[in-house]
């Protein structure tokens, strides 16, 4: 039987605090399947935002083993962690990291840049995909022209541009109204059942909730539950 996607044993996160150390994730064991929408929930400080960034090989565990498609992330170095991410990860955070210099299409480009594909292709995706998100009439604007849910919006596209095999999501609808935030649950609903990405959402939405495969729970760095729901609904036709 093949190994599950992702596999995390034993994870812990500790950081100095006085002359000891606080423990932030305490012996975390997970496996992701290839393909699972995973909402993620749990009060502030639950460790679910660490957790995300050991997924994301952002942040290293203290201990323990995360294991991608069968590759021990722990022997990489720097430089092989930075190309998993740039190859395998698509990131979308509640501070939205856009280029203030760029216009909103050219955010959503930067991916494909350094993916080396041609103008033309990145330039068109990255209209289409600010077009499926309400967007259209905001391609040419700056970030700082751009209210809080516009941003949001281009951080999405830019983050589903190159079609990453992993979406990680901290409160992607958190900053959005309820219309906005009902299309941006299309797209990741979309993104994961018609490209088969990966999709991990830390959440506080019940709509994104009772859309994943599982909900997972977070208390005091630990996993405190696990519950697996049916799909209620489809994305639709719009191609992601």
């Amino acid at each position: 039987m093949a190994e599950p996607f992702i596999v995390l044993k034993g994870i812990r996160r500790e950081y100095p605090s006085g002359e000891g150390t606080i423990a932030v994730l305490k012996d975390i064991d997970l496996t992701i399947e290839a393909g699972e929408m995973v909402a993620i929930v749990g009060a502030s400080g639950s460790g679910k935002s660490t957790l995300m960034n050991v997924l994301g090989c952002l942040d290293r565990p203290t201990a323990g083993s995360y294991r991608l498609e069968g590759r021990e992330t722990s022997t990489l170095d720097a430089d092989d962690l930075a190309e998993l991410r740039r190859e395998h990860f698509g990131f979308i955070f509640q501070r939205y990291h856009l280029l203030g210099e760029l216009s909103a299409l050219g955010n959503v480009e930067i991916p494909a840049i350094y993916a080396g594909t041609a103008q033309a292709a990145r330039r068109s995706r990255a209209a289409a995909l600010l077009g499926r998100l309400g967007m259209t009439d905001r391609t040419a604007h700056r970030p700082g022209q751009l209210s809080g849910g516009q941003q949001q919006r281009v951080a999405i596209a830019r983050a589903i541009a190159k079609r990453p095999e992993v979406l990680l999501c901290d409160e992607p609808t958190g900053a959005l109204d309820s219309v906005t935030g009902m299309r941006v649950i299309e797209a990741l609903l979309g993104v994961n059942e018609q490209l088969g990405t990966t999709t991990l959402i830390i959440t506080h939405n019940a709509a994104i909730q009772k859309l994943a495969h599982r909900v997972i729970s977070f208390a005091d760095g630990r996993v405190s539950g696990t519950v697996a729901n049916e799909r209620r609904q489809s994305a639709g036709e719009i191609t992601w």
